[in-house]
């Protein structure tokens, strides 16, 4: 009743959609062949440490969010993680490198994080019990999850001027955790080394020499502890800012093939969390695009320097300091987070992790009542929809609506993501296929002027053989309730997004139209699109 209902009211406000301001917009999807590659599960949340105290801007949105004190039976987190079949989840963050394991020659007491002046990021340091370990995996096991570790890249240095740490790295406590946690079979995916050391460093930092030197050093300690294994972990690292390429590119060059799996890099492009101008910067299109610049550096440096290895976001929240409380749990986020994964994906990035899954203000997860916020949903759906093969896109028309195609996730087609920044522009799009442009023109893709013009039809999709009878394509179109954008509430096809009566994640349901009628992308909105019979050879 509920779908019912909610489908009538939707296509009862398509005239009013269809009388705001309406553009028309040609999209050429490039299906021959991929520009890019995702991992399978590109999607990626993070569960960090940071305790109760953590305050940022007068307030402490932290709660019981953290590793040591998250309610790990929570049944609307064990549900939320088992949706995704399977989510990658990230272990770590700032106060990794201040983390001790309590197991083996630890010779300390096993105790959190305090408060602590004079303490890195104002904390003492603290341990990780291995009763802890142990439930920890308990959920990641229940729900299916992929494991990223990061480790305590600090151990064993010492500082010899204000955050600059020298020394080689102390291996024996990860070692002795790494030999337990193998020792009781949990299936960790990756281990991270270090969180932020890199470059300029964030309140730490450390040589790319040494680091790659240590970093031959951990690898030489997974390959002898892992040796009997069927499966060998990735090695990723550093963790930080990529705000210093010849670091970086020293790195790898240092650690050398075949050492480092996968690089990885933190994304915080929206600045403080106490920014006004959050909600500004997410609407603005050439905002959003300058990032562009640090995923193609990262890429070139991994393909000059060190093509063994990949790229990985492993830490983005948007905004910095825990994030922001009027935009970071909202539906508005959206626009920034899944403009993001989009452009991430076609500069290769394998994984991409989104802080947090619970914590913050930038949780997925609300941090006190553990329902689901409206970016969860948007990285529920990328999970479902989009596959790991990218797809270049030509677009014409405004710079306020963006869009990214995928090849579609584990079925023939293909899945394209559309997102309208404008406020009070709607568009009309119609999608074509570089196949037929290809067979129609001969020359391949044109881009002057007259030859888009002469794309503007009303049909949205051409493929071999494309029938109005026979093609439908899926929609699914993501809208704020009420018409705000800061809602906490995201509405798919007409539907509110709510835990049902059982606490269960909704069905995420989308409307099926004729591929013969074009797309209208309603302002402030998102849409992902599936064409099920799109032809793409890249995709078959």
């Amino acid at each position: 009743m509920g779908l019912k209902l909610g489908l009538v009211l939707f296509l009862c406000s398509l005239p009013v959609i269809l009388s705001q301001e309406n553009n028309d917009v040609t999209i050429i999807v490039k299906g021959s062949v991929t520009e890019a590659e995702t991992d399978d599960n590109f999607v990626c949340a993070t569960v960090d440490w940071w305790p109760p105290e953590k305050c940022n801007y007068k307030q402490c949105p932290w709660g019981k969010s953290s590793i040591f004190n998250l309610d790990l039976n929570h049944p609307y987190l064990v549900r939320a993680i088992e949706a995704f079949r399977p989510l990658r989840i990230r272990v770590g963050g700032s106060l990794q490198d201040q983390v001790k394991y309590g197991i083996g020659s630890l010779k300390f007491s096993c105790d959190p994080f305090t408060k602590m002046y004079g303490g890195l990021f104002g904390f003492s340091k603290g341990c990780l019990s291995i009763a802890r370990w142990d439930a920890l995996n308990h959920l990641f096991q229940k729900t299916g999850a992929i494991v990223t570790f990061g480790l305590n890249a600090l151990y064993g240095r010492h500082q010899v001027q204000k955050g600059f740490w020298q020394g080689a790295w102390n291996s024996s406590n990860a070692r002795d955790f790494i030999e337990y946690t193998i020792s009781k079979g949990y299936p960790v995916d990756s281990w991270e080394f270090g969180n932020e050391l890199s470059g300029r460093g964030v309140l730490a930092r450390v040589d790319a020499e040494q680091y790659g030197k240590d970093l031959i050093s951990l690898k030489a300690i997974l390959d002898e502890l892992y040796r009997k294994s069927r499966s060998k972990p990735l090695l990723v690292a550093p963790g930080g800012f990529f705000d210093n390429q010849q670091w970086y590119a020293k790195l790898l060059e240092v650690s050398g093939p075949s050492v480092l799996n996968a690089m990885s890099h933190h994304v915080y492009n929206l600045g403080p969390g106490n920014d006004p101008r959050i909600v500004s910067k997410i609407t603005d299109p050439k905002y959003l695009s300058w990032f562009a610049d640090t995923f193609r550096d990262v890429q070139l440096t991994i393909q000059r320097h060190g093509p063994w290895s990949s790229a990985w976001v492993g830490e983005a929240g948007g905004a910095y300091n825990s994030g922001s409380r009027l935009v970071s749990n909202t539906f508005l986020n959206s626009f920034w987070y899944l403009d993001q994964l989009g452009m991430a994906s076609k500069y290769n990035t394998k994984v991409y992790c989104r802080q947090t899954l619970i914590g913050g203000n930038y949780g997925l997860l609300d941090t006190q009542t553990f329902i689901p916020n409206p970016d969860y949903y948007s990285a529920l759906l990328w999970h479902r929809l989009m596959g790991k093969g990218v797809l270049s896109v030509d677009i014409s028309g405004s710079l306020f609506l963006r869009a990214y195609a995928h090849c579609r996730k584990q079925k023939s087609g293909v899945t394209m993501l559309l997102i309208n920044l404008s406020k009070s522009a709607a568009f009309s799009v119609t999608v074509r296929n570089d196949l037929n442009v290809d067979l129609a023109e001969g020359n391949g893709i044109q881009k002057d002027s007259s030859f888009i013009h002469g794309l503007k039809q009303t049909v949205s999709w051409i493929g071999k053989e494309a029938s109005k009878d026979s093609h439908k394509r899926e929609e699914y179109h993501l809208t704020a309730k009420d018409g705000n954008h800061l809602s906490r509430t995201m509405v798919l096809n007409g539907i509110p997004l709510q835990l049902n009566k059982n606490g269960e994640i909704p069905a995420l349901n989308p409307l099926l139209v004729s591929v013969s009628s074009p797309i209208t992308i309603a302002p402030l909105s998102i849409a992902f699109v599936v064409f099920p019979n799109f032809e793409a050879r890249a995709c078959a």
